[in-house]
């Protein structure tokens, strides 16, 4: 089973290619994908790794707080992303 590590603190011109060989310097990576503005296209300096559930912890320890660029790498596991529901509403009552 796949797990998804949460990279953050990446230099703004980073590829989703240098990602992967960096992370491959340690564990095998299933897919890698930078986060984009969907507007600009530009990066927003943070992505996901998806690697196999027993590397999980060497990718972590591997990478965490290591130097990439001119930047130090933040990594841990993925949380699930909230569901739209959660929230907190925008009703600012009937006005209307």
């Amino acid at each position: 089973m796949a797990k998804s590590l949460f990279v953050g603190n990446l230099p703004w011109t980073t590829t989703e290619d240098e990602l992967k060989t960096k992370f491959e310097e340690h564990v095998k990576v299933i897919v890698v994908r930078i986060v984009t503005d969907k507007f600009s296209g530009k990066s927003k300096g943070f992505g996901f790794v998806e690697v196999d559930d027993a590397d999980m912890d060497k990718a972590i320890s591997a990478m965490n707080g290591q130097k990439f660029g001119d930047r130090e790498l933040v990594v841990n596991e993925a949380r699930p992303k909230k569901e739209k529901s959660d929230r907190p509403s925008r009703d600012f009552g009937s006005r209307y």
